[in-house]
C-alpha cells in the first residue's frame, strides 16, 4: 500500500483535522479497500483538495490503488476548472459534498463530508507509471500539469523523513495546501514514517490553528506564513512542544532568516530552511539547523537520496568547491515530466532523475548553497544585467514591505505597498544596481496578490 500504510499500526493515529476527527492507520487502510471498489483502477480523477480528513482520504485511496488524481484546490475559480475539465476530461470527481449538486454528475459514493462522482467521459491512457497530477508552481491558468510516480513520492518522502529524522512519535502542523506540492511534501513524509498529522485548512489568524499548533512537534511554512506569525509576534510565544520550524516555498529575506534562527537558538529549537520544486516532488535540498546562525539564507545542501551541483557560464559542472551558476538536482524524486494535454497522460520519463532547477546558485566554500536569482528573473537594460529577485531582496531589507520587480529591456517596473516610496525608491536602486534612475518605474498597488502559496499571482 502507499507510503506502507499497510505496515503501521492500526490503532495508531494518523491524522486529525479541523473537525476534531481522528482517524487512525486502520482507519487509512480500511477507507483504501472502500474506495477500490468504488472505481476503476487507472481511472483518472480531479481530487478538489481542501486540508481535511474528507479529502485526504481520497488522495491516499486513489495512490494506493492505481488510481491517478489532479489535485486542484477546491476553490479553484469556474473557468480555469472548465478548462482543465475540457482539457483532460477525468472520469471521477472526489469533491467536498456542497459542490455536488452544483456539478450534477452522478454519485456514486460518500464519505467523510466528500463525495466520488462518475462524469460519464471516457477512460483515458496512461503510463503505466503516472500515478499524480499536480499543477505546475505558481501557474493560475496553464494546462501544464507535472507527472509524479509512485517512486518519486514515496522516494522524496523518504528523503524527508531521514533528513528530519522522524521516527513516529511526531504531531506535524500541516497547513499548507494539499493542492501545493510542499502541502504533499509534509503529509507523505509524516505518514511513512507513522507519525500523526495536525491537518488545518484555517487561516494563522484563527484561534483554532493556535490551539492546534500548541500540540504541534513542528510547523512548516512559506515565507509568506512566517510573515503573518512574526506580525502576531509569534517568537514571544510559549510554545514548549514544538521542536522543529521549517520554510520552503520560496527565499526568506535576511532579517526573516536571522530572526527565525535566533528563535530557535534562544528556544532549543531547531529552524531547517528547505528548497524544493514541483518538479522534485517539492524538497530538493536543506540547511542542518546547526548552520542556521552562520549560513544566513542558505538552502544548504542536497537531501539524502539526492545530489546538487552548478553548471557555470561555460558549461562546467562541478560538485564541490566555490562556484555560480545553475543548479542541477539529481534524484528518484524528480518527476517524470510534464503535461499539456490529456495525450501527454502517456508519456514516460523524460527526465531521467535529472532537473536543471533553473535557478541560480552560488556555492560556497564549505558546500552550502544560496538561491540568487532564476535565470528568467533577469532583465538587461542598456547592457546592464539586472536580477529581479536580488532587487526585492534589496527593498524589502531595506524597508520592510512586499513588493514585486518585472519590467522589460528598457524598464524595471516595481510594484510596491507603500505611496511615499514612490518617490523615494529610484535613488535607492539606481545607487544599489547602478541603473539609471530614468529606466526605474515604482507604481503604488494596494496588494501585491499572491496565491495560498505565497507566490505572486495576475501582477
Amino acid at each position: 500500500m502507499f507510503l506502507d500504510l499497510d505496515k503501521k499500526d492500526r490503532s495508531k493515529v494518523a491524522v486529525i483535522d479541523d473537525s476534531g476527527e481522528q482517524l487512525t492507520y486502520g482507519d487509512l487502510c480500511d477507507f483504501s479497500e472502500e474506495f477500490k471498489k468504488q472505481l476503476p483502477k487507472r481511472s483518472l480523477i480531479f481530487l478538489m483538495a481542501e486540508n481535511c480528513n474528507g479529502s485526504l482520504l481520497g488522495y491516499l485511496g486513489s495512490l494506493s490503488n492505481g488510481i491517478v488524481p489532479l489535485i486542484l484546490s477546491a476553490k479553484t475559480e469556474e473557468s480555469l476548472f472548465t478548462a482543465l475539465y475540457n482539457l483532460y476530461q477525468p472520469e471521477y470527481l472526489w469533491v467536498p459534498n456542497e459542490m455536488v449538486e452544483k456539478l450534477g454528475y452522478e454519485m456514486v459514493f460518500s464519505s467523510q463530508g466528500y463525495s466520488l462522482l462518475k462524469t460519464g467521459n471516457a477512460p483515458v491512457a496512461m503510463h503505466p507509471d503516472l500515478a499524480l497530477l499536480l499543477p505546475t508552481s505558481g501557474s493560475t491558468g496553464s494546462p501544464k500539469l507535472v507527472r509524479h510516480s509512485l517512486h518519486n513520492i514515496e522516494a522524496n518522502a523518504d528523503n524527508v523523513r531521514r533528513l528530519f529524522q522522524m521516527d513516529g512519535t511526531e504531531k506535524a502542523m500541516a497547513i499548507l495546501p494539499m493542492h501545493y506540492t510542499m502541502g504533499l511534501s509534509v503529509i507523505a513524509s509524516h505518514l511513512l514514517a507513522g507519525a500523526t498529522l495536525l491537518l488545518s485548512g484555517r487561516s494563522l489568524l484563527d484561534k483554532g490553528f493556535w490551539t492546534m499548533l500548541k500540540e504541534a512537534t513542528s510547523f512548516t511554512g512559506v515565507p509568506y506564513s512566517y510573515e503573518l506569525l512574526m506580525k502576531m509576534r509569534f517568537t514571544r510565544m510559549d510554545l514548549p512542544n514544538l521542536q522543529i520550524i521549517t520554510q520552503g516555498g520560496g527565499k526568506l529575506t535576511e532579517e526573516m532568516f536571522k530572526s527565525l534562527a535566533q528563535y530557535a537558538h534562544d528556544k532549543g529549537k531547531k529552524f531547517i530552511a528547505t528548497y524544493g520544486q514541483s518538479e522534485c516532488t517539492a524538497r530538493m535540498a536543506y540547511l542542518p539547523a546547526e548552520l542556521a546562525m552562520e549560513k544566513t539564507c542558505s538552502i544548504g545542501m542536497a537531501e539524502p537520496g539526492g545530489q546538487l551541483s552548478i553548471i557555470d557560464e561555460n558549461g562546467n559542472e562541478t560538485f564541490e568547491g566555490e562556484a555560480t551558476g545553475e543548479m542541477v538536482y539529481r534524484g528518484e524524486n524528480v518527476t517524470m515530466g510534464y503535461a499539456n494535454s490529456r495525450e501527454d497522460l502517456l508519456k514516460g520519463d523524460e527526465n531521467q532523475g535529472v532537473m536543471h532547477t533553473g535557478d541560480l546558485a552560488r556555492r560556497d566554500a564549505d558546500g552550502c548553497y544560496f538561491i540568487v536569482g532564476r535565470l528568467k528573473r533577469f532583465l538587461k537594460i542598456f547592457g546592464l544585467r539586472i536580477g529581479l529577485d536580488e532587487v526585492e531582496n534589496l527593498i524589502k531589507s531595506e524597508y520592510g514591505i512586499d513588493c514585486y520587480c518585472k519590467g522589460n529591456d528598457e524598464k524595471l517596473i516595481v510594484l510596491v505597498t507603500k505611496p511615499e516610496l514612490v518617490d523615494v525608491l529610484p535613488a535607492f536602486i539606481e545607487e544599489k544596481t547602478h541603473l539609471f534612475h530614468k529606466n526605474i518605474d515604482i507604481q503604488f498597488v494596494d496588494a501585491i496578490l499572491r496565491n495560498e502559496a505565497g507566490k505572486v499571482i495576475n501582477q
